[in-house]
């Protein structure tokens, strides 16, 4: 990143921890990491261009060390809500900072506001909150492999697999603009492990994963018409009675889905039997093929494997594939070898610590932005493993871009404008479209760092 970074420090030296500090190093931003581990902060200081301090980060102390007095943003993402939440009430006497804690608990989550508010928090993130929502879309479109929204939900990024002898096979994008559909616009496409952000002469193959931008509306039209059903599941069976089961199963039991949630510890099934009375739960070890099978996993219309464990997940996904035709989504905590978890068919793969980096990269990008007053950013999603990213921008007056044809933008390489959203019109683009003042704009690019608008040109 060309631009000045921020100064920031992070309490909490986990998985979440890890994710976040490699994405913001690598944009150049000054890093602190703060944790009561002394071998872990040392891990963290060899391994990425960042300061560590370790103690605790809720003591004065601690944090005037790692510069607290200067710090532009606080995050505090223990495996402590409380700590968490007291780290940044510390903080706040002592600076300016911007603060940020992680909170999970679903008794602080209804309280969420009130919390922000009276904390003074620039925000509060729930990974298994986000995670349960990324599920549940792809529940109630089961064709997809993911689903991201934009706009405030007037569109969407779609993720598919195309089929062997599909319509598409063998055709090109410019085809498909000008024969199937010109209400959807295809902006990456992954083959043989290979990324595309593709042109009109780009021609489809089978097993091509692709991901395209529309209207829900187009979307849903645009699969009928290429031969995808577009049902919702009826049914669910989640594996696992912890905290994103929880979230997962009241959101689907209220969209009217049933559920069935296997939970081998007693007391979390007890738990769970009296914060969603409309679930079944069954107590026992879902790594027992005989139980699952009992339990109706055959005739399953999704399967989801929430278990703390990757490798039981994805034993668990595999043998669900192996024995129905469950739509799978599969939770992954660790990222170490996606390479390897891309080449088995899991289904629909979530990534927590991925999408709670989202909500913090955006956060962090807002920030850079709003040094440019002319955009600000409103959404950042991670495509195919990191190597692409979707981002929204709000274009505000004394932008460059505005007013000027798209076709006459001179865009840096590997940069599609997806869509445009004009007064809560989504307007897939030809190249005679403008950008006009209060629009927002979807990007796609393999760059990263993009904090404003004006970083898609060259």
């Amino acid at each position: 990143m060309n631009k000045a970074g921020l100064k920031i420090i992070i309490v909490g030296a986990g998985k979440i921890a890890r994710t976040v500090v490699a994405q913001l190093v690598e944009e150049g931003h000054d890093l602190t990491v703060v944790d009561i581990d002394s071998a872990v902060v040392d891990e963290f200081t060899q391994e990425y261009d960042c300061m560590g301090v370790v103690g605790n980060g809720a003591t004065y102390a601690t944090l005037k060390e790692a510069g607290i007095a200067s710090a532009d943003l606080f995050i505090a993402v223990t495996q402590s809500d409380e700590l968490n939440l007291l780290c940044c009430t510390i903080a706040k006497q002592f600076s300016d900072a911007a603060t940020i804690a992680r909170v999970r608990n679903p008794e602080y989550n209804r309280e969420v506001g009130y919390l922000r508010n009276k904390l003074g928090l620039a925000m509060i993130i729930n990974p298994e909150l986000e995670a349960s929502r990324e599920i549940a879309r792809i529940l109630f479109l089961p064709t997809a492999l993911e689903i991201n929204s934009f706009a405030h939900g007037h569109a969407e990024m779609i993720k598919i697999r195309l089929p062997e002898g599909n319509m598409l096979e063998g055709k090109s994008i410019a085809f498909l603009g000008q024969k199937v559909t010109n209400e959807v616009l295809i902006c990456a496409v992954e083959r043989d492990g290979n990324l595309v952000i593709p042109h009109g002469d780009f021609v489809l193959m089978a097993g091509d994963i692709i991901s395209f931008a529309a209207t829900r509306k187009s979307c849903l039209s645009f699969l009928k018409q290429i031969g995808f059903t577009t049902k919702g599941v009826k049914d669910t069976m989640i594996v696992g009675g912890g905290i994103a089961s929880y979230y997962l199963a009241d959101q689907l039991i209220r969209s009217g889905i049933s559920v069935r949630i296997i939970e081998r510890d007693k007391a979390k099934c007890e738990f769970m039997s009296e914060a969603l009375p409309k679930a079944t739960l069954i107590n026992g070890d879902a790594t027992d093929r005989k139980l699952l099978l009992e339990a109706g996993l055959h005739n399953a219309q999704s399967f989801v494997p929430l278990t703390g464990i990757d490798e039981e997940n994805i034993i668990l996904a595999l043998f669900a594939k192996d024995v129905s035709n469950a739509k799978l989504v599969t939770k992954i905590t660790r990222i170490t070898f996606t390479e390897v978890v891309d080449k088995l068919d899991l289904g629909s793969i979530v990534y927590p610590k991925f999408i709670t980096s989202e909500l913090i990269l955006k956060y962090v990008r807002a920030k850079m932005g709003a040094k440019n007053s002319s955009s600000n950013i409103e959404s950042l999603y991670h495509m195919f493993n990191s190597r692409a990213e979707a981002l929204e921008f709000t274009v505000n007056s004394g932008s460059p871009v505005i007013g000027v044809p798209l076709k006459d933008l001179k865009l840096k390489k590997d940069v599609l404008i997806g869509f445009i959203c004009h007064d809560d019109a989504i307007i897939i683009p030809s190249g005679n479209d403008m950008i006009q003042d209060g629009d927002s704009v979807m990007v796609v690019t393999t760059h990263h760092g993009f904090a404003s608008i004006e970083d898609i040109l060259s």
